[in-house]
């Protein structure tokens, strides 16, 4: 019998990759490390998005421990959410005293960067969903029918 998906390594691997390159990108589009992104306020959020990011990934490598799946993988969300709200805003609507990237959609960074954060935020709020806990607290395994639970428990 396999481990359900949400305790197997291969999203928890896949997850933390995905942060890293999350930081990778944004650490590449500020110009490097320690770089140079104006105005002040968006330099402070890639710096933040970049710790997180790091930081979680790390977290996911440690292990199993968490005190709670479900906050830690929406927190893994906003890791991915975060900068796609960042893209959205920063190009369509603009930013205040921030202007350098409106309309520009088809930044080849900016669309990898869109195509990772998407698949991370799939994945996190998937594995939110899978590791929250049921009520009464058992969770049912997927595939079995009434029929069959009612059997097991007899």
């Amino acid at each position: 019998m396999s481990r359900p998906l949400r305790d197997s390594l291969a999203p928890r691997l896949a997850a933390a990759v995905l942060c890293l390159a999350v930081a990778w990108i944004h650490v590449q589009d500020q110009g490097g490390f320690p770089g140079n992104k104006t105005p002040t306020y968006v330099g402070i959020g890639y710096y933040a998005l970049e710790a997180t990011g790091v930081l979680c990934a790390l977290a996911l490598f440690a292990g199993r421990s968490l005190p709670s799946r479900v906050l830690f993988w929406l927190a893994i969300a906003g890791v991915a959410l975060g900068p796609l709200l960042g893209y959205i805003l920063s190009r369509g609507p603009g930013l205040p005293d921030y202007s350098d990237d409106r309309g520009n959609w088809t930044e080849p960074l900016g669309l990898v960067s869109i195509a990772v954060e998407v698949v991370l935020l799939t994945l996190a709020l998937t594995q939110a969903l899978a590791s929250r806990p049921a009520v009464g607290g058992t969770r049912e395994r997927a595939g079995t029918s009434p029929r069959q639970r009612s059997a097991a428990s007899n």
